[in-house]
């Protein structure tokens, strides 16, 4: 059965910190994005990292404040949120995808129409 299950988030003042986990099961993968959805707006993507190695990649809103990092022997996927702002609120979801390799870890893994497989979602508020 394919599972992707997010944790971690929360209620934090702007400024504050979050980690936010993904556990995925069930499939095979090898790229895993991080996307938040506020309300009223579409789903944006905000991190993504391959799998076998290389550098992640992220979008310029949270670029310098989040760390996304993956563990391949946990199936675990997480993200460091730093230095929050509210205007990071919004539903975080992890997906997760089996991608030519060279995609993963550039734009093209930060968007929702290459990843089939999404977890629930786990909410972050960020109050000023």
């Amino acid at each position: 059965q394919v599972q992707l299950a997010e944790s971690g988030g929360g209620s934090v003042q702007a400024g504050g910190s979050l980690r936010l986990s993904c556990v995925a099961s069930g499939w095979q993968y090898n790229c895993m994005t991080w996307f938040r959805q506020a309300p009223g707006k579409e789903r944006e993507g905000v991190a993504n990292i391959y799998t076998g190695g290389g550098r992640p990649y992220y979008a310029d809103s949270v670029k310098g404040r989040f760390t996304i990092s993956q563990d391949n022997a946990k199936n675990t996927m997480w993200l460091q949120m730093n230095s929050l702002k509210p205007e990071d609120t919004a539903t975080y979801y992890c997906a997760a995808a089996f991608l030519v390799p060279t995609t993963c870890g550039t734009a093209y893994a930060l968007q929702s129409a290459n990843f089939p497989r999404w977890g629930q979602g786990t909410q972050v508020t960020v109050s000023s």
